[in-house]
C-alpha cells in the first residue's frame, strides 16, 4: 500500500506542474487575439499567484478539516474546470475571473504532499518528487507548442483539462490511503497546532528565500518565451520549445540532484546550484546567438532544480517537526507571492523600457538568492548552538 501511496503522490505533482507554464507560454499568442499589452500577461499571473497564496496559508485548516486525500482530490478538480474555462473564455476578463480558482487549487495540494515528504521520506525521495512536478511542467509547453503552431492555445487548454480531469479519477482512488495514514499518524494533529511563524529564529530567511527562489523560476517561465520572440525573433511555437527545453532542464536536474543527495549534504547541493544558476544567467546575458541561448535556459533550469525540494526537506530539522506543516505552508506561500509580484513587476518595467534587461534581473535575483540562503545557514547554526 505504502507503494501504491507513493505513486499516486508522484502522479498528484505531475498534476500540479502541468498548468503552471502554460500561460506564459501561450502569452504571445493570447495577447495577440486580445489585442493586449505585453505587461497583461503579469497581471494573470498575479492572480493566479494569488488564489494560490490564499490557499496555501489556509491549507493547515483544510488539511485538518477535509484530510489529505480530498484536498488532494478537490485541488485537481478545482484546476480542471479552471483550466477547461479558460479554453472556452472570449475575453480576457472572463480568462481573469477562471485565474483565481486555477491558481486556489494549487496551494494546499503542494502545503500537505511536502510537509507528509518531508516528515516520511529521505531527501532523494523528495527531489524525484519535484522532478515529477517537473515531468508535469515540460508537459504542458510541448502540449501546448503543438497546438500553437496553429495559434489555437484554446485548444492546448482544454487538452490539459482532460488530461487533469484523468489524474482526478485516479487520485480519487487514494482517499482511503490517505486516511488510513493520518489515522495512525499526527499529521492532523499538526496542522491544529497554532504556531508563530514569524518568531521562530531565522524563519524569515527561509520564507525570503522561497520567494526569490519562484521570482527566478516563474520569471523564466513566464517571460522566457516573450524575450526569445521579440529579442532574438524566434517564432512562437520555437520559443514554446525552448521553455519546454527549461522546465526539462529542471526535472533532470531534480532527478540528478536525488542522486547526489546520497554523496552530498543538503547545504552543499543549495550552493552548488545557486552557483549553477548565476553561470547559465550570465551566459543568457551574453548570449549572441540562438544556439547559447537554448543552453542557457537548460543550465539555468538544471540549477534552479534541488533548490525547492531540498529547502522543503530541511524544514522540520531546521525548524522542528511540531512546527513544519505550518512553516511549509508559508514557504509555499511565499513562493507564490515572489511568482506573482516579480513577474508581474518585470511585467511593467518590459513595457516601459525594454525585455532586454531580463537576463539582467535573473543574474540580480540570483545574487539575493545567495545572500538570503547564507543568511538562513548562519542562524540555523547560531540555533543549535544555542539549543546545547
Amino acid at each position: 500500500m505504502a507503494i501504491i501511496l507513493l505513486i499516486l503522490i508522484y502522479i498528484a505533482f505531475i498534476s500540479l506542474g502541468l498548468p503552471d507554464s502554460l500561460i506564459g507560454v501561450a502569452w504571445p499568442a493570447i495577447r495577440a487575439d486580445f489585442g493586449l499589452g505585453l505587461e497583461y500577461g503579469g497581471y494573470i499571473s498575479f492572480i493566479v499567484t494569488m488564489g494560490t497564496v490564499i490557499s496555501s496559508l489556509l491549507s493547515g485548516y483544510f488539511i485538518s478539516k477535509l484530510k489529505t486525500g480530498k484536498v488532494i482530490a478537490f485541488s485537481i478538480l478545482l484546476t480542471s474546470l479552471a483550466l477547461y474555462g479558460i479554453s472556452k473564455s472570449n475575453t480576457f476578463i472572463l480568462m481573469l475571473v477562471f485565474a483565481l480558482p486555477l491558481g486556489f487549487g494549487a496551494g494546499s495540494i503542494d502545503t500537505a504532499i511536502n510537509n507528509y515528504v518531508a516528515l516520511h521520506y529521505k531527501p532523494h525521495h523528495m527531489n524525484w518528487l519535484h522532478s515529477f512536478w517537473g515531468v508535469g511542467a515540460t508537459a504542458g509547453p510541448f502540449i501546448m507548442s503543438f497546438y500553437l503552431r496553429d495559434s489555437n492555445w484554446q485548444k492546448g487548454f482544454l487538452t490539459i483539462a482532460i488530461i487533469q480531469f484523468v489524474f482526478l479519477i485516479l487520485v480519487s482512488f487514494s482517499i482511503p490511503l490517505w486516511k488510513k495514514n493520518e489515522d495512525n499518524g499526527h499529521e492532523t494533529d499538526l496542522a491544529q497546532k497554532k504556531v508563530k511563524i514569524f518568531k521562530i529564529k531565522g524563519v524569515i530567511y527561509a520564507l525570503l528565500i522561497f520567494l526569490v527562489y519562484c521570482a527566478i523560476e516563474f520569471s523564466v517561465g513566464i517571460w522566457g518565451s516573450s524575450y526569445l520572440v521579440i529579442n532574438k525573433g524566434l517564432v512562437v511555437a520555437d520559443a514554446a520549445r525552448l521553455i519546454t527545453l527549461y522546465y526539462l532542464g529542471i526535472t533532470v536536474g531534480r532527478f540528478i540532484s536525488g542522486i547526489l543527495s546520497f554523496f552530498a549534504s543538503n547545504k552543499q547541493i543549495i550552493y552548488g546550484s545557486i552557483v549553477v544558476i548565476f553561470i547559465g544567467s550570465i551566459v543568457l546575458l551574453l548570449s549572441k546567438n540562438t544556439t547559447m541561448v537554448w543552453i542557457s535556459f537548460i543550465i539555468i533550469g538544471l540549477g534552479l532544480a534541488p533548490i525547492f525540494p531540498t529547502m522543503i526537506h530541511d524544514t522540520p530539522r531546521n525548524f522542528g517537526k511540531e512546527n513544519s506543516q505550518h512553516v511549509i505552508g508559508y514557504q509555499i506561500a511565499f513562493a507564490y507571492i515572489g511568482s506573482a509580484i516579480f513577474p508581474a513587476t518585470f511585467g511593467i518595467i518590459f513595457s516601459k523600457v525594454s525585455i532586454n534587461l531580463f537576463p539582467l534581473l535573473i543574474v540580480v535575483l540570483a545574487g539575493l538568492l545567495l545572500l538570503f540562503v547564507s543568511m538562513l545557514m548562519i542562524r540555523v547554526r547560531k540555533n543549535k548552538l544555542e539549543e546545547h
